[in-house]
């Protein structure tokens, strides 16, 4: 039986805004109660649109940011109640892939000097370095003359390389990808994709995969979880939720995927409405004002997350 690696439980976050000496600060809820488990060697996807919460919860999961309350338990720690001398120390177990490599690594600094970086600083011994870096690179396949350029002298795919190398450089146990191929084109999407699950393959890495392009999760994902506006709303296996997914946002999300036999039949579920602001969310359930099943119940009640058809949803709709 898999082991759990990473639990979270009940992870909020809120960011005061408008605060100042003459006026009372309001409070954008990003997160509000999510829970989620990941395990050895999994790929768990997290989906939502924009502004749902799915980035700010990977940020929370490194201590990035640091969570309003909740649990975020790694190898039994509390990674929430850490101090900084702590998390350092645990920060090596559990890395990030941003979704511009541009804006995540110094232009000043070589191929080389950037993966010498996390050696540096997790005080692994100089004379490890370059043994260190040359496994990577063949990792990730690219060859070692890239190790003396800049990374304005790389392509999107190859940035993005160096990115994902920086990340395994010390063998970590999990990996969260934020939006990690949306910046690419197609045919270098489909290579970037690859490479991360035959390193997961001969890593034995667990991802935590943030996208909002279904194609792309269905693709890489063992199990999704649907986001909506700070909350998690669906959680099931990928072949569960892409045949039959239960909650009225999740299939609006998966009727906008494109179909690619243009004989095969598509329902298209449009939601009405714009996304609520997270600043001030609607009462009850948050989808009920985009909600074509919506009652008055949905109105006043919050539903609770329970187990339907082998999956978690939240949804009056199957109690």
């Amino acid at each position: 039986m898999t082991a759990t690696l990473l639990e979270v439980k009940n992870l909020k976050k809120r960011f005061a805004v408008n605060k100042s000496w003459f006026k009372r600060a309001s409070y954008v809820h990003a997160i509000n109660g999510v829970n989620l488990e990941l395990m050895e060697r999994e790929t768990l996807g997290i989906v939502g649109e924009s502004g749902c919460g799915k980035s700010t919860t990977g940020r929370c999961l490194l201590q990035l940011i640091k969570p309003t309350s909740g649990e975020i338990i790694f190898q039994g720690k509390d990674m929430a109640k850490l101090t900084k001398g702590e998390m350092k120390k645990l920060r090596k177990d559990i890395q990030m892939v941003f979704q511009d490599p541009m804006d995540s690594m110094n232009p000043r600094l070589t191929i080389e000097e950037i993966l010498s970086e996390p050696l540096i600083a997790n005080k692994i011994p100089k004379n490890e370095h370059k043994r260190m870096i040359k496994e990577t690179m063949e990792l990730i396949r690219l060859p070692e003359k890239f190790l003396t350029r800049y990374t304005h002298e790389l392509s999107g795919g190859q940035r993005q390389r160096i990115g994902i190398a920086r990340a395994i450089i010390l063998r970590p146990k999990v990996i969260v990808l934020d939006e990690p191929v949306s910046a690419l084109d197609v045919s270098v999407q489909s290579q970037i994709i690859n490479l991360l699950q035959d390193l997961q393959e001969e890593l034995g890495l667990s991802y935590v995969f943030i996208s909002h392009d279904l194609g792309v999760v269905e693709h890489i994902a063992h199990r999704v979880g649907v986001m909506y506006l700070g909350e998690m709303v669906e959680m099931g296996t990928k072949e569960a939720l892409f045949a039959n997914p239960l909650h009225p946002y999740t299939k609006a999300l998966l009727s906008a995927i494109p179909k690619t036999d243009p004989d095969e039949a598509k329902e298209r579920v449009i939601l009405k409405g714009e996304l609520p602001s997270p600043s001030n969310p609607p009462s009850g359930c948050k989808f009920h004002t985009r909600c074509e099943f919506a009652e008055d119940r949905c109105k006043q009640e919050v539903p609770a997350m329970r187990e339907v058809e082998n999956r978690k949803v939240a949804c009056h709709l199957w109690e």
